[in-house]
């Protein structure tokens, strides 16, 4: 038989296991340790051996793998989820397909940077009270009906109280869906038990090494219909309102951040601020935006190391699939972009809960190799702020110490149109070197931008953005095009869910923390100053009397990473080749986190800088080029619409304002210009010996087009196979756990893929067959851009292991639309020496049961030829030079 047509069928069919029978509330063995097994697959720490094997056909149908979210629906399939999209929007654009398939977003007479930014609100963990000492509340609240949600005041009053009922290791399936009245209505039919939480049930999904990380603090909170704040987390912030820059007047004047969105009202508190573009604009509707809590600002997770949090996530959306105004589905899978979490916490695409249900996500909060690094915990730069001015040491490698994450959905074919739709949040880990304290001069923390108010976690200078494009129909509801498989291209910017708002800046050190939260645009941003009269180094629009000059700034972490030295974009230098451009970042794929330092003490009080994107996207194909940022500022490169057409791309202009004002306190940050190349290390990367690459296995996976289908064009060949369609229920991969791996990533026919693995983090070996630029040099990475573009390539080599945790993971096409349709592959995390591998969980609205997984054959070899060439070229080991 054909290679490319040959599987192993691993592992058996499973009924969903019966729960241990526990008192209410106590679900299935909250805090055991004598750990019963389900046939053998697992055991506390995870799957192990026997197996199965037998002959399957290449081709599965990946419909099959989700049908149980569209039942209900007029025709029970994923057409369902499309019935009431906005066909009067459609438009067939012409060369510039933007917004893709649709009409320009008109703005509604609204004029630029005339509201003010809002910062993102904390979601503020408490601590997990004792089981004992919980009190059963109100229910989650019933639907209005079928196409709504429940009333927004009950779900405030309900996601206020304590955790009900207590989390357990392996999923509740013992309390029952509390929507199952509501949902029996709607089907026309009786549910068998449905389970009250959406994890996959018994060992295979239970929490892994539950006791040692038992959750230390909780936060709870529901997947909403947009609707205005009802300051529900007004009491949970870390500074209340009442210190530093968020503080009210002290020492002569109010902090920056203390009024939320700048007009009187808003003091100390979001109450009341709806869901809009701009205060001129119309109000999004409660099917066409989903957030976190259903509300604005945008929300953040502040947490430490060393500190287990747990996640409960609520689905509080309709439970007709069709009640989404044309785009998202009511099912979702919360993945945290790039936490060192177990498989069961990873968000993985085929464990999507269901309107009613909640999911616990427990994340442990531990440093990468926890097991094998650093074990005696007697290296201080793996540690955490012990909340009194110390450290706390833990166990891990001082080198995986992570900073700037987020957390989105992964719903199987609908990851883009629910990201998209307001399904994702920031994260911020702090450590004892990322310390969120700028003041701590204790020879260990890093002393980034940040304030000094709270012993860690200070956010007065640590600013947190997220750029997304969007794209809105005449009525101002924000839109999307279903149709699209190429990518999605929205027509205007928005910055932490506004529109070209201005944000005021003290006259000192900042840190930016910059997320492209976009589903398919990549971007290249760069930031200028303002000059009154024509003496800037850029000239400004013919009779404004303006000129810019460029803002040279530090990068200091990509991706969720501290580097290990800064970067100076000051122009001046020429990096591997590529040319440095003063105050311009790299191009930044979909995913990609950039943190910067600027300075803005060189600026007076009253200057205006402008962060503008300077990436042009004809359609979803990836970025076309660069347009000179001379272009942009002159206005030689300006919006223009023909024909109801947009004839250059609207996205590429300035998108935010900064305002500096007065600074009277004193600038305790440190200074990156110290810890470029040559001089002090951040965060030193590990260097891998010549005998642990040398027995590396290698892996190669080429992203393209190849036997791909008009609904699933886009495919991967793992290890020299055929392009392959994402089913879960193949695996292509099973990486060892701690074996040192070599991926290779690869592009083909001139696409831009920004490729992301997930789980751990890896250092870029090659990009090209070359050492790559010193912005990925120095870091370590979880997306990679592979594609012909000016700082990339067609291929990455990446040095990766996976360490600790066990499981199901994915990797795959971060412009979600490719992911969707169907660049996505799984891999599994196995023990060493594993024979049998994990089932494949099938939600439905009745519960979860298991089907066998389908392996390729290359699935634990790897691709052997990649690591004979490998072996024959004599520097492949001098990683990164």
């Amino acid at each position: 038989m054909n290679r490319t047509t040959k599987f192993l069928l691993l592992g058996i069919v499973f009924i969903a296991a019966p729960a241990v029978s526990m008192a209410k509330g106590g679900g299935s063995g909250s805090g055991n340790t004598d750990v019963a097994t389900l046939d053998g697959i697992v055991s506390a720490e995870g799957p192990v051996a026997g197996s199965v094997a037998e002959e399957l056909p290449a081709n599965l149908d990946p419909e099959e793998a989700n049908h149980g979210a569209y039942e209900g629906g007029d025709s029970g399939t994923s057409d369902d989820a499309g019935r009431n999209i906005n066909l009067s929007n459609m438009n067939k654009n012409g060369g510039i397909d933007i917004p893709t398939g649709a009409r320009p977003s008109p703005l509604f007479g609204v004029q630029p940077f005339t509201q003010q930014m809002l910062r993102f609100e904390e979601f503020g963990p408490q601590p997990l009270p004792h089981e004992s000492d919980i009190v059963e509340g109100n229910p989650f609240p019933a639907p209005l009906d079928a196409i709504s949600g429940p009333n927004w005041d009950s779900l405030d009053n309900f996601l206020a109280q304590d955790i009900y009922p207590y989390p357990t290791r392996k999923a509740n399936d013992i309390d029952l869906n509390p929507w199952q009245p509501e949902i029996e209505a709607f089907l026309g039919r009786d549910l068998n038990t449905p389970p009250a939480e959406g994890r996959p049930p018994g060992e295979e999904w239970a929490h892994q090494r539950w006791d040692e990380f038992y959750p230390e603090v909780y936060f709870q909170t529901a997947q909403a219909g947009a609707h205005a704040n009802g300051g529900l987390r007004d009491p949970l912030q870390s500074h209340h309102y009442a210190v530093g820059e968020f503080g009210p007047e002290q020492s002569g004047h109010t902090g920056l951040y203390h009024n939320t969105v700048g007009t009187p009202g808003f003091e100390g508190t979001t109450k009341g601020i709806p869901i809009k573009f701009h205060a001129d604009m119309p109000v999004e509707g409660s099917n066409t935006v989903w957030t976190f809590d259903g509300t604005l600002p945008p929300k953040l997770l502040r947490v430490r190391y060393g500190e287990p949090v747990l996640m409960r996530h609520y689905d509080a959306l309709p439970i007709d699939p069709s009640s989404n105004k044309g785009f998202g589905l009511h099912t979702i899978t919360t993945h945290e972009h790039n936490g060192h979490n177990p498989a069961e916490s990873d968000g993985y695409t085929q464990s999507f809960f269901f309107p009613g249900q909640f999911y616990d996500y427990e994340w442990p909060m531990v440093i990468a190799g926890h097991d094998s690094i650093n074990t005696n915990a007697t290296d201080p730069k793996a540690g955490s702020p012990d909340g009194h001015g110390g450290i706390r040491n833990l166990q891990g490698d001082p080198s995986d110490v992570m900073s700037t994450h987020w957390f989105h959905d992964h719903m199987l074919d609908f990851t883009a149109q629910n990201v998209y739709k307001g399904n994702a949040a920031m994260m911020n880990y702090y450590s004892s070197v990322d310390r969120g304290n700028e003041a701590i001069d204790d020879g260990v923390n890093l002393r980034f931008p940040s304030g000094e108010a709270l012993d860690w976690g200070n956010r007065d200078y640590d600013i947190n953005l997220v750029l997304a494009d969007k794209a809105w129909d005449s009525q101002g509801q924000m839109f999307f095009n279903i149709f699209n498989h190429d990518g999605f291209m929205g027509d205007q910017v928005l910055t932490n869910w506004l529109w070209k708002p201005y944000f005021k800046v003290r006259a000192r050190q900042y840190r930016l923390r910059i997320l492209n939260g976009a589903v398919s645009r990549y971007f290249k941003f760069a930031l200028v100053q303002e000059v009154d009269g024509t003496a800037g180094e850029l000239a400004g629009k013919p009779g404004t009397n303006v000129s810019y000059n460029l803002v040279p700034f530090y990068m200091i972490a990509n991706d969720g990473n501290i580097m290990e030295h800064a970067v100076y974009f000051d122009g001046n230098t020429t990096i591997s080749g590529l040319t440095n451009m003063k105050g311009e970042l790299p191009v930044q794929a979909i995913a990609e986190r950039y943190d910067i330092i600027v300075n803005f003490a060189q600026f007076e009080p009253g200057t205006k800088l402008y962060l503008v994107n300077l990436l042009e996207h004809q359609n979803g194909k990836g970025p076309n080029r660069r347009i000179p940022l001379a272009d942009v500022l002159n206005g030689t490169y300006a919006p223009l619409v023909q024909n109801g057409q947009n004839q250059t791309d609207t996205a590429v202009a300035m998108v935010t304002q900064f305002r500096v004002v007065e600074y009277d306190g004193v600038d305790k940050s440190m200074n990156p210009a110290d810890y470029v190349a040559g001089k002090k290390t951040m965060i030193p990367l590990v260097r891998y010996t010549d005998e642990q690459l040398a027995n590396a296995t290698h892996r190669t996976f080429e992203f393209g087009q190849s036997n791909g289908t008009d609904g699933a064009p886009w495919t991967i060949k793992t290890d020299g196979g055929s392009g392959l369609n994402m089913d879960p229920r193949r695996l292509s991969a099973a990486p060892a756990q701690g074996q040192l791996e070599i991926w290779h990533l690869q592009g083909t026919s001139g696409w831009s893929h920004p490729v992301h693995v997930h789980f751990e983090e890896g250092q870029i070996y090659k990009r090209g067959g070359k050492a790559p630029p010193e912005w990925e040099k120095w870091a370590r990475k979880d997306v990679y851009r592979v594609g012909n573009m000016a700082d990339s390539t067609d291929s990455v080599d990446i040095a990766i292991r996976f360490r600790e945790f066990l499981g199901s993971f994915v990797e795959h096409c971060h412009n979600t639309q490719h992911e969707d349709h169907a660049m996505l592959l799984r891999w599994d995390l196995e023990k060493p020496g594993q024979v049998r591998v994990m089932p494949t969980p099938m939600p439905s609205w009745d519960g979860i049961g298991y089907v066998p997984t389908i392996a390729l054959p290359t699935f634990r070899s790897g691709d052997v030829k990649a690591k004979e060439d490998a072996a024959k070229n004599p520097d492949y080991g001098r990683l990164g030079d």
